[in-house]
Formats: structure tokens, C-alpha cells, sequence
């Protein structure tokens, strides 16, 4: 049996067809495209079909969408820049659930003088359309959510929200990395006035990303130094990726509803058989409002990390949550958030399925798991005497 790889959140294999997308300007089409010769003309070409097709796959005009090299410079950018654009002044919201390059990023902000209101999550991981309401001010300057938590899969009400903040007059930034490829979204009837996202979460290429940027909407560009992107973004542009994040997401919405429709069959078969053959196992999520691919189990008297390598000795790959913060012993900030205790939030795998996994991988993760939880529990200190897994 080959390697199961049930950790598409944490990155995607590169479709072959992006692959080949790209190859050209690995090779040939290596001029730098800003500059004024036919062989750089032909790149600049490249380029700027690439942002039509990313504009396309968001519903927007091309001239909104800045080239990044993924969804971490896109959210400091927006963050740091709207808030240098306020001149280091003003109220900024968020929730508790964010990926660290937007929690961080605030934390950062907090210690140069801003003002941060975390909102807080219900049991499903999901932030609340009142909760915003509530934490609104006169000098509120920037608004981020997430679209939808990369641990959990939950979906936020985003839609809503960047209503609220339109009526504010309060600029509206989604982290959308997990979703952009997955979920339908069209910015051109969508109240959001910033969106990030990264090409590898969507089997594209790592190391670029997009940042939408509604007309009218200024900020203070994150990188300095030259004219590229219209002045938003410096840095000779990362031509080989753009070309691949365009391809990337245009299989993505032409495949999008057949993908979503299968791997929520996928996810739920593996969902309703662990429940079927495994005691004691909660679902951290919402059961419905949930990225298509993503599958969060903890399992009781467990710790995530001794379930991930036996799952490894098995050749399945899966994760405990952000690859972000892996390295940490400390249970994720989101699960926490959603009102679990450590040694609750400890015993949470993620897995996330995405284009390529098949049947087969379910069925096989299915065979071996039930057995890996049976001999952990047996050894586990925190399993009571008697118990029977």
C-alpha cells in the first residue's frame, strides 16, 4: 500500500497538470518580466494571464489582485498596512481561532500601541455575527476572520460579517487560504474587502500566494524597494509560481463541485467508520459547516502526537493540528478557544483529505486505526482500569 496522505491542510501535492504549466518558465521563459525585450514581453504575458484567471476564479477585476509569496505575507500585509495607512492608530478585531500569521501579527500590533478585541468561538469553532456587533467602535480600522479554521475545517459566517463591516464603513479582511479552491466564492457580490490565499493549499506550487484588494481599499505596502504590482508589492515576481497559482485555481473551479461532492463522501465514510468501530471519540467541528476534506477526531485518555507515529509506521500521514506550530508540545490555541481542556484538545488528529485520495485510503486508514487505538489505550496511563477500547 503506498503512503496515505491525509494532511492536504497542511499542503497539497502539485498537480501534474500545474506542473506542466510551469515548466516552461523554469526553462525557456526566464527573462525577468518587467523588462522591455520580446523574450520578457512573452512572461509579462504569462503573468497577467495568471491574474486574470485568479481574478476569475474570485470573481473580481484583475487590476485587485497583488501577487505574494503565499497567505502569510498577504495577511501581515494587510494587517500592518492598514494599520500603518491609519498612521499606528485605531482599533482592530479578530478572532481567537486565526492562523498565527494574523493572531501574531496583532500580538505584534498590541505591543506598538494598538488596540485588539480576540472574539471568541463556540464549541464548533465557529465566530458569531453578534459577537462583531458587539466589538465594534467608532474607531475600529480593520476587521479579520477567518473563511474557514484550518484545524477544525469549521466555516465562518463571513459573508455576514463583511456586511456589518460594510455598513461601518470598517474594511473587511478574510483569511481565505483554507477555502479559496474548496468553497464557491465571488468577491464581485461579496461584502470583503481584503482576501488571502496561498497556491500550495490548492495543489499548486509552495512559496506564492494572492492578495485581493478591493478598488479604493489603501494601505502601506508590507515590501518596499520597487514598482512591481502597481507599487504594492516590491520583488521581481515569482513568475514560475504565479503561472502555476493561475492554473492551479483554474482546474480548481472548473473540478470544484465533483471534488467537493466526493471528498465529502470520503470524509464522512471516515468519519462514520471510526465512530462505528471506536469508543470515546469527538468530532471537533461543526457536523455540517465544514471544509469538504477535513476530519478532526480526538480521541479520550490519547495524545495526538503517539497516534500520529504509529499512524506513520503505517505509512499514513496525517497531523494534530496547524504544520505551523507542530513542532509545539502545547495543545492547539483552537480547540482551546473552543472550550476544551488540555488533555481534551491533546488527543485531536486532523485528517484532511484532498484531490488525489481515494477510497482505498479511507478503507486502509480504517483497517489500521481502530488496532492503533486499542494498544495506545492499553498503555496509556490515563485510560482507567477496565476499560475496554
Amino acid at each position: 500500500m503506498p503512503v496515505v496522505y491525509f494532511d492536504n491542510n497542511a499542503t497539497t501535492p502539485l498537480d501534474r497538470r500545474v506542473l506542466e504549466a510551469m515548466m516552461p518558465y523554469l526553462t525557456e521563459r526566464y527573462a525577468n518580466p518587467n523588462s522591455i525585450y520580446s523574450i520578457a514581453k512573452e512572461v509579462r504575458q504569462g503573468v497577467e494571464e495568471a491574474r486574470q484567471k485568479t481574478a476569475s476564479a474570485l470573481g473580481c477585476d484583475e487590476s485587485e489582485i497583488i501577487f505574494t509569496a503565499g497567505g502569510s505575507e498577504s495577511n501581515n500585509t494587510v494587517i500592518k498596512g492598514v494599520w500603518a495607512q491609519n498612521k499606528g492608530k485605531g482599533h482592530i478585531i479578530t478572532s481567537s481561532i486565526e492562523h498565527p500569521a494574523v493572531l501574531e501579527v496583532c500580538q505584534w500590533l498590541e505591543k506598538q500601541g494598538a488596540s485588539v478585541t480576540y472574539l471568541p468561538v463556540d464549541e464548533y469553532g465557529m465566530v458569531h455575527p453578534e459577537e462583531l456587533a458587539k466589538a465594534l467602535r467608532d474607531d475600529t480600522v480593520l476587521v479579520s476572520v477567518m473563511f474557514a479554521n484550518n484545524e477544525s475545517g469549521t466555516i465562518n459566517p463571513v459573508e455576514e460579517m463583511g456586511g456589518m463591516c460594510r455598513e461601518k464603513g470598517v474594511p473587511f479582511h478574510t483569511d481565505a487560504v483554507q477555502a479559496v479552491g474548496k468553497l464557491p466564492i465571488n468577491l464581485e457580490k461579496t461584502p470583503m474587502d481584503f482576501l488571502s490565499l496561498s497556491a500550495h493549499k490548492l495543489n499548486g506550487p509552495k512559496g506564492v500566494g494572492a492578495l485581493y484588494a478591493r478598488k479604493g481599499q489603501r494601505f502601506v505596502p508590507l515590501i518596499q524597494g520597487g514598482h512591481q504590482e502597481r507599487n504594492r508589492r516590491s520583488g521581481t515576481e515569482n513568475t514560475a509560481g504565479i503561472i502555476g497559482l493561475g492554473e492551479a485555481l483554474r482546474i480548481a473551479i472548473e473540478e470544484q463541485k465533483q471534488e467537493k461532492a466526493e471528498l465529502t463522501r470520503l470524509r464522512d465514510m471516515l468519519h462514520d467508520g471510526v465512530m462505528e468501530s471506536i469508543k470515546d471519540v469527538t468530532l471537533f467541528g461543526h457536523p455540517k459547516k465544514r471544509l469538504p476534506g477535513t476530519c478532526t477526531l480526538a480521541f479520550k485518555y490519547l495524545e495526538g502526537e503517539s497516534i500520529l507515529l504509529s499512524l506513520d509506521m503505517e505509512e499514513i500521514c496525517a497531523s494534530t493540528g496547524s504544520a505551523c506550530s507542530s513542532g509545539s508540545l502545547e495543545p492547539s490555541h483552537v480547540y482551546l478557544a473552543m472550550g476544551y481542556s488540555h488533555e481534551e484538545a491533546q488527543g485531536a488528529v486532523r485528517f484532511s483529505l484532498g484531490r488525489f485520495n481515494t477510497q482505498k485510503d479511507v478503507e486502509y486508514v480504517l483497517e489500521k486505526l481502530p488496532p492503533i487505538i486499542k494498544r495506545l489505550r492499553e498503555l496509556s496511563p490515563l485510560t482507567p482500569k477496565g476499560y475496554i477500547s
